[in-house]
């Protein structure tokens, strides 16, 4: 039987905090944040087209984060399983933005906005956030294997 604390261990709490940052991360800076949202969907310079993808990106995001939520809180059957689903399913956006700087046109950043563009260690802010919480989710994958394992053997 999964006992609440065995069930909330560090490994399942990582993996749904990155999930609630997925779900609502988007949202609230590509639309409800002044600060950020003024690039993105209330930028009069984007055309409807790239409005419509960033809200495209908007949902889904919030689709996948509230996915793996659901699958981290189920008690039943293979807990384990659903935790590595969860933390893959809310790894595609953040990992998803390393190669779509490979598309031709891309670019992190609108250049009318490059004075209030944020940099760490070198990398745009968004895409040093996804790096972390890429990071984030590889140990907390790591770490629940190795306790798995530990408990198998």
């Amino acid at each position: 039987m999964t006992t609440s604390k065995r069930h909330w261990a560090l490994p399942r709490v990582l993996i749904a905090l990155v999930a609630v940052e997925t779900a609502l991360g988007a949202l609230l800076f590509d639309l409800v944040l002044h600060d950020t949202a003024h690039e993105h969907m209330y930028n009069p310079a984007w055309p409807p087209h790239a409005k419509f993808h960033d809200a495209q990106y908007i949902v889904t995001s919030l689709a996948l984060g509230l996915l793996a939520l659901l699958l981290l809180v189920r008690r039943h059957g293979d807990t384990h399983s659903r935790l590595l689903w969860s933390a893959g399913i809310v790894a595609v956006p953040w990992a998803g933005m390393f190669p779509a700087l490979l598309f031709p046109g891309t670019a992190t950043y609108d250049p009318e906005f490059k004075d209030e563009t944020q940099f760490v260690l070198g990398l745009h802010g968004q895409l040093f956030m996804a790096a972390v919480t890429c990071a984030v989710l590889a140990i907390a994958v790591i770490l629940a294997v190795t306790r798995r394992r530990q408990v198998t053997s």
